[in-house]
C-alpha cells in the first residue's frame, strides 16, 4: 500500500504562527499610510499656494500693481485684491482652485502649534498646515509654509 503524501497538523499550525509573527511585526508599517499621504497633501497644498502666489504676482507685476499696498488685478474673471502684488489673505482662494472646497482654513490647531496673523489650511485635528501670510511691504514677499507636529511635516520652507 502507498503511503499518502501531505502536511502534518504540527506543521501547518507552524505555518499559521509564522505568518501571524509576520503580520504583526509588518502591519505598524502600513497602518501609518494615511498620515503620510495627508503630509504629502499638505506640502502639494503648499505647492499650489507658492505657484499661485508667483503667477498672480507676475500679473500684479504685468499691471503695474506690485509696487501698491492695495490694487486689483483679475484672474479668470474675477477682480481679486492684491498687496504689494501678492493675494491677500482673505483672495486667496480666488488664485488657488479648490482652495475654498477642498480644504479647512483655520483648522483647529494643536496646543503646542503658535498663531500668527497668516492663514492656515489643512485637515481638522491633523497636525501639518499649510500657512499663507501676505506680503508685509515692497520688500517682503507673501511667505507659504508647511509646519506642524505630525511625523515628516516640518520641512525646508524656503
Amino acid at each position: 500500500m502507498k503511503k499518502q503524501g501531505g502536511f502534518t497538523l504540527i506543521e501547518l499550525v507552524v505555518v499559521i504562527v509564522i505568518l501571524g509573527i509576520l503580520a504583526v511585526t509588518a502591519a505598524p508599517k502600513f497602518l501609518n499610510l494615511q498620515d503620510d499621504a495627508k503630509v504629502s497633501a499638505v506640502k502639494g497644498l503648499a505647492g499650489a499656494m507658492k505657484g499661485a502666489a508667483g503667477i498672480t504676482y507676475g500679473k500684479a507685476a504685468v499691471a503695474g500693481e506690485e509696487s501698491k499696498e492695495t490694487g486689483y488685478i483679475t484672474v479668470d474673471g474675477v477682480s481679486t485684491a492684491v498687496k504689494y502684488g501678492y493675494p491677500t489673505n482673505a483672495t486667496l482662494a480666488d488664485v488657488v482652485d479648490g482652495l475654498d472646497t477642498d480644504w479647512v482654513k483655520n483648522p483647529t490647531l494643536p496646543s503646542d502649534m503658535t498663531t500668527s496673523a497668516a492663514v492656515y489650511y489643512g485637515y481638522e485635528g491633523f497636525g501639518c498646515i499649510a500657512t499663507y501670510t501676505e506680503a508685509a511691504d515692497q520688500n517682503t514677499p507673501a511667505v507659504i509654509a508647511v509646519e506642524g507636529t505630525a511625523a515628516n511635516c516640518v520641512v525646508d520652507n524656503n
